[in-house]
């Protein structure tokens, strides 16, 4: 008997629980808890997979069993994280697909979408692909690419969005800053609706962001550093939802974290519009008045806001308005980071952080049903990029996350299997763990 641990995928590649290894076999999971939010599935029962799909209740016929103890944790369908940042090509010295994948299947996702912001961005057919073969030779989650929705990602010109699609794009944004002309932005969604992809937008104002670094607050202030405000990310949510209502295109909101755009993505879904929007871990906890301002692991764009703007936020999650977590994950180099507030880059970690810190909050202190915690990492994720929910019914391909209700753990920044430690949860005490275990066909 093989018995699955949660613990590090190893950084060279080589996870015993690799989709490579057991393709072809049978495998049996066994002391399991089967929960499916789709199906409404929630038993104690052993999982056959085959060939890379789940079956019945009955082994398959002939070949060799494999068996996997599940070690009495739960079994989820695979965790969807529509907001990573792999760093290649450009910057592999803070992360690479392969080393982000493998942080992703640790940290209990099955596939990530990762963003174009890349140095060059993916623009062109040939790098999506690049960056779809370098996730497929990981080892890891599965890597979806999102691609540019402009050339250079300079706001001025449509990318070539249908060769983009072709190629394997999942989703179109130029994530790390919106299209400023309306007019054109127009023109995309019409164009991605048409190829059945959704845009997904980075809603702050560049004119209203200028050069901030924090919440524009009274923490800001007291501080003596510059702010971005909330009409930066507000009238930015309200220009992209209206387009969505003009266009019929699919709008995703990423990172929300005002009120302001949690009320005006309420109004927008109770139209009917085809909008979706996503919230970060670190928003969820963290307002600014936690900032260390020595400590640029607390710097990310947007920035945490005040603590109304969270609570709005953990509302909008709890009611279902927001139907996504996502991570934005955002590598970057120690000596970076160590420039402080004002000089280093916008970002922090999160792959491996995400399913303890959303589960100790939403689950265990907030009272959301479990199923609804999963479906916001796994069919909500599904919905925007207007794929199949996962689950565990028969025939559906075999990628699971593996949870640990019961795991207290202590986030350790040197125990992370990202190249990147830039994160502001080091040394908090979490409950619940998850891994990811991909044996379904490369896809």
């Amino acid at each position: 008997m093989v018995e699955l641990h949660l613990a590090k995928v190893d950084v060279e590649g080589s996870n015993p629980f690799a989709r490579s290894i057991f393709f072809m076999d049978a495998i049996q999971i066994i002391n399991g808890r089967l929960l499916c939010p789709v199906t409404g599935l929630d038993t104690r029962d052993a999982l056959w997979v085959y060939e890379g799909c789940i079956q019945g209740g009955s082994p398959p016929p002939g070949g060799p069993v494999r068996t996997l103890d599940a070690g009495g944790r739960y079994i989820f369908p695979g965790f969807i994280d529509l907001h990573v940042h792999l760093r290649e090509p450009g910057l592999e010295e803070a992360e690479t697909v392969a080393s982000g994948a493998r942080a992703a299947l640790a940290g209990g996702f099955t596939a990530v979408v990762a963003m174009p912001n890349t140095t060059p961005p993916l623009d062109t057919p040939e790098r999506v692909a690049a960056c779809r073969a370098a996730g497929r030779a990981a080892g890891g989650a599965r890597v979806w690419p999102s691609a540019c929705l402009t050339r250079g990602r300079a706001g001025q010109e449509a990318a070539d969005l249908a060769g983009l699609a072709a190629a394997g794009a999942v989703a179109f944004t130029d994530d790390g800053a919106t299209v400023p002309d309306t007019e054109l932005l127009r023109a995309l969604l019409v164009a991605a609706r048409k190829l059945g992809r959704p845009v997904m937008d980075h809603a702050q104002d560049p004119r209203a962001e200028k050069n901030g670094v924090v919440h524009a607050g009274p923490w800001a202030a007291r501080h003596g550093l510059p702010g971005i405000p909330r009409e930066a990310e507000v009238d930015i949510i309200a220009r992209d939802l209206d387009l969505a209502a003009a266009t019929g295109g699919w709008m995703h909101i990423q990172h929300i974290t005002t009120a302001g755009g949690v009320e005006r993505l309420r109004a927008a879904r109770a139209q009917g519009l085809s909008v979706s929007g996503e919230v970060t871990p670190h928003h969820l906890l963290l307002c600014d008045e936690d900032c260390d301002p020595d400590d640029a692991n607390f710097k990310m764009n947007p920035p945490l806001r005040e603590a109304s703007d969270r609570s709005a936020l953990q509302a909008g999650i709890l009611e279902g308005v927001i139907s996504c977590l996502a991570t934005d994950h955002a590598p970057h180099l120690a000596a970076t980071k160590a420039r402080g507030l004002r000089a280093a880059p916008f970002g922090v970690v999160g792959l491996e952080t995400a399913v303890g810190l959303t589960y100790s909050l939403l689950v265990r202190d907030r009272g959301l049903a479990l199923g609804e915690w999963v479906a916001r990492w796994t069919s909500g994720p599904a919905a925007v990029l207007g794929r199949p929910a996962p689950t565990l019914a028969p025939g559906q391909p075999a990628d699971l996350t593996l949870f640990d209700p019961d795991a207290h753990w202590t986030v350790n920044p040197d125990e992370f299997i990202s190249k990147a430690r830039n994160t502001p949860f080091a040394g908090r005490l979490l409950q619940g763990r998850a891994q990811g275990l991909c044996l379904g066909e490369l896809t």
